[in-house]
C-alpha cells in the first residue's frame, strides 16, 4: 500500500473511531416535538394548510432543476472530472427533491413526514461534502468519497427513525459546515470564486438551525 493511500485509510479509521466515542459518550438526542410547531398555520388559498411554508420551497424545485440542465448542458460548469459532474448532478437533484420533500412535510409536520424533508436535503449536503474534497483536497479521493458520504447521511435518517435519536444525522449534517470554511480557508483551491465556499458553509448553517 502507497503511502497516500495509507494516510486516506488512516484518516478515515480516525473519523470512524471518533464517531464511534461520540456516540459512547454522548447521551441520545431525541427529536424534540416542539420542532413540529411552525408560527405560521394558515391555509391561505387552494386549501393548502400552512401555505406559506409549503410553498416556500418552490425556488428550491427552480434552482435544482437549472443546476441539472447546466451541469450536462455544453459543459457549461467546467468540470474537470466525471466525478465532479456526478457530484454536482447528485447536489443539484437532491436540490430539486427539497421543493417536493419539504412540502410534503410542511403540510403535516410530524416525524414520519419530517424524513421526506431531511433525506434531500442530506443528500444535497454529503454531495457538497464529496464535491469539496474532489476540489481541495484530492480528484479521486473526492468521487470515490461520494457514494459511502451519501450513505452515511440514508443511515443517520433510518438511525434517527428507528431510535428516535439524533446523532449521527447532527454529525453528518455539522461537521460540513465546520469542514468546509477551515478547509477553504487552509487549502488552495484550484478555481476562482473559492470564497463562495465560505457562503455556502454559511448557508448550511442556517439551513441547519
Amino acid at each position: 500500500m502507497d503511502e497516500s493511500r495509507k494516510k486516506k485509510w488512516v484518516a478515515w479509521a480516525v473519523a470512524a473511531a471518533i464517531f464511534v466515542v461520540l456516540m459512547l459518550v454522548t447521551p441520545a438526542i431525541p427529536q424534540d416535538e416542539a420542532y413540529h410547531h411552525f408560527a405560521d398555520h394558515r391555509t391561505l388559498f387552494l386549501g393548502i394548510p400552512n401555505t406559506l411554508n409549503v410553498i416556500s420551497n418552490i425556488p428550491f424545485f427552480f434552482v435544482g432543476v437549472t443546476g441539472l440542465i447546466l451541469c450536462h448542458y455544453k459543459d457549461y460548469f467546467r468540470l474537470s472530472s466525471q466525478g465532479e459532474l456526478w457530484s454536482w448532478t447528485l447536489f443539484f437533484a437532491g436540490v430539486t427533491a427539497v421543493a417536493f420533500g419539504s412540502s410534503f412535510y410542511h403540510l403535516n409536520p410530524n416525524d414520519a413526514t419530517l424524513i421526506w424533508d431531511r433525506l434531500p436535503m442530506t443528500i444535497a449536503f454529503t454531495s457538497i461534502m464529496a464535491i469539496f474534497i474532489i476540489e481541495r483536497v484530492d480528484e479521486r479521493a473526492g468521487a470515490k468519497s461520494l457514494a459511502p458520504l451519501v450513505i452515511a447521511g440514508v443511515l443517520s435518517i433510518m438511525y434517527w427513525s428507528f431510535f428516535d435519536d439524533l446523532r449521527p444525522y447532527a454529525v453528518v449534517q455539522f461537521v460540513p459546515c465546520i469542514a468546509i470554511p477551515v478547509m477553504a480557508i487552509v487549502i488552495p483551491p484550484i478555481y476562482t470564486h473559492s470564497s463562495y465556499w465560505l457562503w455556502a458553509a454559511g448557508l448550511c448553517a442556517l439551513l441547519n438551525a
